[in-house]
């Protein structure tokens, strides 16, 4: 484990973040496109089960000694990505995925607003904004039911930077990750092998939900919890903003939704905000 901390250490938490925003949104992309087969929630749980396998044979968490405060916060980190994931999932399965994502988005632009101290983050932040309204706003005819979904998935969002920086702290390297995801499975196991156990007995379906456990939750919650320990809640949160963007891309090459001119320009307000904030983030580090 040393090994792996230190191979890590070398590379830029910006960079980890960013691989882990193109690896969940593709994972997203792809689980859509299973939604004729399998149910949303099945395929939730089926992530769940696949990433949480995989990591605790690798984190080998060490659960003996450990304090009820530590049990308390990774059992809340558990179930806010449990609500998070499958709050999300219902959302796209009624409404385009880069739809989904950039109402998502608000949660962790409340995060940045909330914790930015400095004049140029909020200007960033405002451009991020006017990037979400513009992609969230050019289509008129939306389900509800999946824009409140999308909301409640933000809601968690926010709550997964908060909650994710402070599993981070007490459990070491990924063991507090697999702890979670161990509590999600348990969560929807009931609902997820009640609407699709039939499903659950495909090996197509069950190597599909291990290749989306890998993209949309081994490796971009794992980057994801190693990068808070090293960048603040804010800057995460600003660097969030390309979301929207990288899911629309997703859903252009995987699922054929196709991106209007002024959804493009929404893009580039995202990424244009992204970069402006990392940027400036890198140079409020650097001494005179």
């Amino acid at each position: 484990m040393k090994g792996r901390s230190l191979d890590t250490d070398r590379i830029p938490a910006v960079w980890l973040v960013l691989t882990g925003i193109v690896s969940v949104q593709f994972g997203a992309a792809l689980a859509k496109d299973l939604f004729g087969q399998v149910p949303p929630t099945t395929l939730v749980w089926l992530r769940f089960a696949a990433s949480a396998l995989i990591l605790f044979v690798v984190a080998r968490p060490r659960l003996r000694g450990r304090s009820r405060r530590d049990w308390l916060v990774v059992a809340a980190f558990g179930i806010n990505l449990t609500v998070m994931n499958w709050s999300f999932y219902q959302s796209f399965a009624r409404i385009p995925l880069g739809i989904a994502v950039t109402i998502e988005f608000l949660g962790p632009l409340a995060v940045a607003v909330l914790g930015s101290r400095r004049l140029l983050d909020l200007l960033w932040v405002a451009l991020a904004g006017m990037g979400v309204a513009l992609l969230g706003l050019s289509r008129t005819s939306l389900d509800l039911v999946g824009v409140a979904y999308a909301l409640v998935a933000g809601l968690c969002w926010a709550f997964y930077i908060l909650l994710s920086q402070r599993t981070g702290r007490r459990w070491s390297g990924l063991s507090g990750l697999s702890v979670a995801g161990l509590v999600g499975v348990v969560v929807l196991a009931g609902p997820a092998i009640a609407v699709g156990a039939e499903q659950l007995l495909n090996p197509r379906v069950l190597l599909l939900g291990l290749a989306i456990g890998l993209l949309s939750s081994a490796i971009p919650y794992s980057l994801e919890l190693i990068s808070l320990r090293r960048i603040p809640p804010r800057l995460f949160g600003i660097l969030m903003s390309l979301e929207p963007a990288v899911g629309a891309i997703a859903a252009m090459i995987i699922l054929a939704e196709f991106l209007s001119l002024g959804q493009w320009v929404a893009v580039a307000c995202v990424v244009a905000a992204s970069v402006g904030a990392t940027y400036s983030a890198r140079q409020a580090r650097t001494p005179p």
